[in-house]
């Protein structure tokens, strides 16, 4: 019967969290562990299979059947360099089932062909580890901000007044509208926005004017637009204001002007830096610097060296006063693919950071602490420019996508791929015409500079940029889920070794049979008395015993007789003994 009611059944692809409007995550922080723990290889199939399923929802989302290609590391030293080979494929399969299956995909659409690049957090070391100075990424990183299903942070906290969560979300205009902007130019643009907003809003400033009932109508109609935009610009100068003092208060200017020189390899004048050790045990041995800063700024070091000698490793945990636990945080980072230790006489030369570097000269406005720029953007930049190295980053199908996939050229719409014209010669597209998508995912997690990398190029490129995670990295949650890859895997709390989810016990109970119907009670029939012996009773008469049918009665013998005269006589004297009143006459 249900089945001829139904008309038509679709399933729907949203097996991921939109975050913003061109980020993307599937909220599963474990997928790191999963991916790159030794003990977790069995479960890896699985969990790219999982991924693979997310990755075409959101095509399918999106319109896109787009060519696929991942990020394939040269002269790999790490089991996990293989990770974005197979998911690509994986997601190449199921792509293609989807589209053998579903006719009407991809839908017809004057874009040019989509692009899904796959890439590991292999491909940037340094991105999670620096300290990023835009708004957001700082805020995250230094203010304790509540994540869930809701980003939120406590502000006003003092003890006349307790603090309340106040919830950060794309609803917000003045979070959407400065979250990528510098630090260093944030607070004279909130104070700015803040004076033109109570401009707008005069009613509500404090005047000596005695109010008229016109005034008052006035403040009623804009008080909920008004305390909305209050509280707005209150949340986030307080934010700013906190994230501020912790610059200042652990140093975070030296700290982060070493930090650029060993990720970039250049210093502030863009060229090769020098004394680079000394200034990093001159940092470990500052008492401002936070333990985290310091283990964050010896694993930078070590990745700028390409290794260090094991002595040399311990003399700077040794410097930083660091627990023993920390060790093992350098040490797991060869399983990400770095290289920590060199042997004496290792004549390998020290690594170079592939991506990231910038030009030898530097912009005018650009700050000091900013030279950096994640691996992402440069891949995107040369993705665009149709330069990105063919080894390094190669098609599931390049006999079928590398005519496609090559960015430096608008590629044909995905509505006919047959009878499209030609596209070679064209320029550059103009703002009118519809924006090709690229959609990037990271496996292992994204951090929010690389979030922000992807709305710098979308605007810069000209294109439509989605980046896609399992979980958003801060540099704190970073160095623990590293740390972990080392530890008891039962230790991990995984889902898969969770016990599976059942359902409630009660669904499972047996209802109770209904008690058998009540049968009427039979009603039997009444026994009747024996009247007819009941006539020859007689009460007090002989005759009334029982006699033999034969009407004689039965003789007692004689020892009978005796006995029973013999017993009588003895309770006669029983009863002449018995004195009553206790008195004898």
């Amino acid at each position: 019967m249900a089945r001829q009611q139904i008309v038509q059944a679709s399933v729907l692809n949203i097996d991921y969290y939109p975050r913003e409007s061109h980020l993307i995550t599937f909220r599963d922080p474990w997928s790191f562990p999963t991916l790159f723990h030794p003990a977790c290889n069995h479960l890896v199939r699985q969990h790219m299979d999982d991924l693979a399923q997310k990755i075409v929802a959101i095509c399918v989302s999106l319109g896109e059947y787009p060519a696929i290609r991942y990020y394939s590391p040269q002269n790999p030293s790490h089991e996990a360099s293989v990770l974005c080979s197979h998911l690509a494929r994986f997601v190449q399969t199921q792509l293609d089932q989807y589209a053998k299956y579903n006719t009407d995909f991809p839908p017809p659409s004057p874009r040019p062909r989509g692009l899904l690049v796959i890439m590991d957090r292999a491909l940037d070391l340094f991105a999670p580890l620096l300290h990023e100075f835009t708004y957001q990424a700082m805020v995250h990183d230094l203010l304790p901000l509540t994540e869930g299903d809701k980003i939120c942070y406590k502000s006003g906290v003092s003890q006349a007044q307790p603090g309340k969560d106040q919830e950060i979300s794309e609803k917000d205009k003045i979070w959407v509208k400065y979250r990528h902007l510098h630090m260093k130019d944030l607070l004279d643009e909130l104070v700015k926005d803040f004076n033109a907003f109570k401009a707008q809003n005069p009613q509500f400033a404090d005047s000596d004017a005695p109010a008229t009932i016109n005034s008052i109508k006035d403040m009623l109609a804009g008080l909920p637009k008004f305390q909305e935009g209050k509280e707005a610009y209150s949340l986030h100068l307080s934010m700013t204001q906190d994230a501020m003092n912790v610059f200042q208060e652990t140093r975070l200017a030296d700290v982060a002007s070493v930090e650029q020189s060993l990720a970039t390899g250049l210093d502030e004048d863009y060229k090769k830096p020098k004394n680079m050790a000394d200034q990093i045990v001159r940092l470990l041995d500052d008492d401002a610097i936070q333990f985290p800063d310091r283990l964050r700024l010896i694993i930078q070091y070590l990745l700028y060296r390409g290794g260090l000698l094991p002595a040399d490793t311990q003399k700077l945990l040794r410097h930083a006063r660091l627990p023993t636990q920390d060790a093992e945080v350098i040490h797991n980072l060869e399983l990400l693919g770095a290289h920590i230790t060199r042997q004496p006489k290792d004549s390998r030369p020290a690594a170079r950071y592939q991506f990231g570097k910038k030009e030898t000269q530097a912009p005018v406005d650009e700050s000091g602490l900013s030279r950096f720029d994640p691996a992402l953007k440069v891949v995107l930049e040369e993705l665009s420019r149709g330069t990105l190295d063919q080894i390094t980053f190669p098609f599931t199908k390049p006999h079928l996508d590398a005519a496609d996939g090559l960015m430096g050229q608008d590629n044909v719409s995905q509505a006919s791929l047959r009878t499209a014209k030609p596209t070679w010669a064209r320029t550059r597209p103009s703002n009118s015409e519809p924006r090709q998508r690229i959609l990037v995912f990271m496996a292992g997690g994204a951090t929010y500079s690389e979030s922000r990398a992807c709305y710098e190029a979308s605007d810069s490129l000209n294109k439509d940029i989605f980046l896609a995670t399992s979980h958003m990295l801060t540099p704190s949650l970073y160095l623990r889920q590293v740390g972990d890859l080392s530890v008891d895997r039962r230790r991990l709390d995984l889902p898969p070794d969770r016990p599976k989810p059942r359902a409630p016990d009660h669904l499972f109970e047996k209802e109770m049979p209904p008690p058998p119907p009540k049968s009427p009670a039979r009603t039997e029939p009444r026994s009747q008395p024996p009247l007819a012996g009941m006539q020859n009773l007689r009460v007090n008469d002989s005759s009334t015993s029982s006699r033999p049918a034969n009407g004689q009665m039965p003789q007692a013998s004689p020892s009978y007789n005796a006995k029973l005269s013999k017993g009588k006589d003895k309770e006669g004297e029983k009863k002449k003994k018995h004195y009553f009143f206790g008195s004898k006459k």
